[in-house]
């Protein structure tokens, strides 16, 4: 083998493995740059397809009339629905009406503290009568309330998509309470 011959298949050699450890070295850096750019792509696309909630429906049966004496407040719907369910006068007329639990202040939970026959907000302190009226703290109005209807089997359901404001005239409206 002459010279010149091992010369070239140096060259050859040398080139060709520099070739194979670029030519490797960007395959990598490209597929690792697809596989990033994909899990980004999945990623984004997440948010953009609602994932399912485990969320109350919005309508629900709270037992019958009967079921509620005069200054009654149903706490058993607080937790799993947000709501009160509450018997009270309200305007001189006894209505059985289904209240938010949501202050109207920054939407806090509130209490229901029946030695004081009242609700409190345990956040910033706002007071709220049996009738949902607010008298104390920092809350603007009064809790909402939610559509409240006598259904067809007799009992009292509760429609949380549709609410009603007292500081617009809306408790006035018969869907907001069932008259006792």
């Amino acid at each position: 083998m002459s010279e010149e011959t091992k010369s070239e298949n140096t060259d050859g050699g040398r080139r060709g493995f520099l070739a194979a450890v670029l030519g490797s070295a960007l395959g990598v850096g490209l597929a690792s740059l697809g596989a990033v750019a994909g899990l980004w792509t999945a990623a984004g696309a997440r948010f953009l397809f609602p994932t399912t909630r485990n969320e109350p429906t919005d309508r629900f049966c709270a037992g019958r009339p009967e079921d509620y004496p005069a200054g009654h407040v149903e706490t058993r719907y607080r937790e799993p629905y947000g709501v009160w369910v509450v018997r009270a006068e309200y305007e001189g007329r006894q209505q059985i009406f289904a209240l938010s639990t949501a202050c109207t202040h920054l939407g806090c939970i509130t209490l229901w503290v029946d030695g004081q026959r009242e609700f409190r907000c345990p956040c910033h302190g706002s007071g709220f009568a049996i009738n949902g009226i607010n008298h104390e703290g920092p809350a603007p109005r009064p809790l909402e309330r939610y559509a409240i209807r006598v259904a067809e089997d007799g009992q009292l359901e509760v429609d949380k998509s549709r609410t009603f404001r007292q500081e617009r005239g809306q408790w006035d409206d018969p869907d907001s309470y069932v008259p006792v």
